[in-house]
């Protein structure tokens, strides 16, 4: 049962555990159900906290009415105020409760190893050692998105556990936990994916189940190319703000990073219910028929934007139109004929009930609303166009990206290489705007990148200010934010405000974090943005 502490901490940050627990003594055995364990695998835990982290990161509203559509991805037929800008805040606050709880769970993971009352008991489930570095390199995947959402946030650090500043997931020091600056959080993130990366074994196991991102055999190895990858993508993102970013990213390279789609990590989804893909689960469960592509994105694809011409990704990412949901549902059948692919506008002033229409806008595809799609972590595409950015905009790591992409979609090596034959030379603008599309699969991380960058610019995406057109009648609208928080927006957001919580449950820290930034607002320009 959980104690006064957790309890309280639950409100104040939102990290309950997901996993079992022990009963406290004083309840005695009344408390022991004798069909369940009372103390969790490790394999448990993790399985657990992965199927929580994704379901909840890339459903229909963290992902969907957030990253999404501020990307340009998709838009919303029967909302049009997400798109604008203005979310609602129990997104953001159920976004920032579930992060924090998962990222709990690694620690309790990591715990459970590491007590001599429960390590031989743990060795069941994999070798130590390497439990302990993946729960590392997952605890960094997660305090990643929180930092790169909202900016200084309370953090925890495996390596160090000693660091007053870092004052998360420890119920019994603190309850109202300090919020750590964004260097201090990001050295240490570099810090924490190298040393994981150190401490597997790859001669040894991962987790013998429950691990539905590497599977054995070989998944420490895998482990250990991911997270130098993962340091490479943060050190990238950051080095125009972190000297040292620089031969970080060189140090990551030299000891091994994504080679070729083999090495992708990918959180793998079931067919049903429990364990289906997030974004199924809102289409075919939730009976939530939002989300349609973007035109603008649509557009880009179909070479009407940009200087790529006709994507072959185009019917692999969207739906013709033209197709009720129910004949979608039954089955559809492909078509290239680039008339039948519009999207829904970006930014309409107001719901348009032409849009609300199944048949005049473009689903996604049944490869990205399928119950088995797995979510992207991080794919060898990003990792090439990485490479092409550290050695001066490489034309032969440009291609790579783009083609590995390609492959991984399942685009046919004749279209492949006809669209890769015309592709433009390497700059930034091109390997930039490539790169977007590759990161419809991880749109945070599309964010994240617009905002280190400002690409893809305005060549795409319809801007606040801008006139967009109806591709039905060729009428013309203003794209106009709505106001979020206190502000109204003249770029896309460069942040998400504190869950409203914080305001009464850790006033303090939360008033000394939002000073930092200038206020808690949208248009508050995160650390490595600057």
């Amino acid at each position: 049962m959980k104690n006064i502490k957790s309890i309280l901490l639950t409100s104040v940050i939102g990290i309950a555990s997901l996993t079992f627990s022990s009963c406290t003594k004083d309840l005695g055995e009344i408390n022991k159900n004798p069909n369940s364990p009372e103390i969790a695998p490790t394999n448990m835990i993790f399985n657990g906290a992965n199927r929580v982290l994704f379901d909840n990161t890339r459903d229909g509203w963290w992902m969907a009415r957030m990253s999404m559509p501020w990307m340009q991805y998709s838009a919303q037929s029967n909302y049009v105020e997400e798109d604008k800008y203005a979310y609602r805040d129990n997104q953001t606050t159920n976004g920032w409760i579930f992060l924090y709880r998962v990222a709990n769970n690694y620690k309790d993971l990591i715990e459970k190893c590491e007590d001599p009352a429960t390590e031989v008991q743990m060795t069941q489930y994999g070798p130590l050692q390497n439990q302990i570095a993946i729960s590392r390199i997952m605890l960094a995947y997660v305090f990643d998105n929180l930092v790169t959402h909202f900016g200084d946030v309370p953090y925890w650090s495996y390596g160090q556990k000693d660091n007053p500043n870092f004052q998360a997931l420890n119920i019994d020091k603190y309850l109202t936990p300090a919020y750590a600056k964004q260097d201090e959080i990001y050295a240490d993130l570099l810090n924490e994916l190298k040393e994981a990366a150190n401490q597997l074994d790859v001669s040894a196991g991962g987790f013998v189940s429950g691990d539905n991102i590497y599977k054995e055999p070989g998944a420490a190895a895998a482990w250990k190319k991911f997270a130098n990858s993962l340091r490479l993508r943060i050190a990238n993102r950051i080095k125009k703000v972190h000297p040292a970013a620089v031969a970080e990213m060189r140090d990551a390279v030299a000891s091994g990073v994504f080679t070729s789609n083999a090495d992708n990590a990918i959180h793998k989804s079931g067919s049903t219910n429990l364990e289906g893909n997030p974004l199924w689960k809102t289409f075919f469960v939730d009976n939530r028929t939002d989300f349609f592509v973007n035109k603008t994105f649509i557009d880009l694809l179909k070479g009407t934007v940009g200087n790529f011409g006709v994507d072959p990704r185009l019917v692999k990412i969207a739906a013709p139109n033209g197709i009720s949901w129910a004949k979608y549902k039954e089955g559809y059948t492909d078509n290239d004929t680039l008339k039948y692919y519009t999207g829904i506008p970006n930014g309409l002033p107001q719901v348009e009930n032409y849009y609300t229409q199944p048949a005049n806008v473009n689903f996604f595809s049944r490869d990205i609303l399928k119950a088995t799609r797995g979510e992207v972590l991080m794919e060898y595409a990003e990792v090439e166009f990485i490479l092409s950015e550290m050695n001066n905009w490489s034309q032969t790591n440009y291609i790579n990206g783009v083609k590995a992409n390609l492959e991984r979609l399942g685009v046919s090596d004749e279209a492949a290489a006809a669209y890769i034959a015309k592709l433009p030379a390497a700059n930034e603008r091109n390997v930039m705007t490539q790169k977007y599309i590759t990161l419809f699969f991880n749109p945070d991380e599309a964010w994240n990148e617009y905002r280190r960058t400002g690409y893809p610019d305005t060549q795409i995406l319809l801007m606040p200010g801008e006139t967009g057109t109806r591709p039905q009648n060729n009428t013309t609208y203003v794209f106009t934010p709505l106001q979020s928080g206190n502000v109204i927006a003249k770029d896309l957001p460069a942040r998400v405000r504190y869950p409203f919580t914080q305001q009464t449950l850790n006033p303090e820290n939360w008033k000394k974090a939002s000073a930092e930034l200038g206020g808690d607002e949208i248009d508050k320009k995160l650390w490595f943005a600057k």
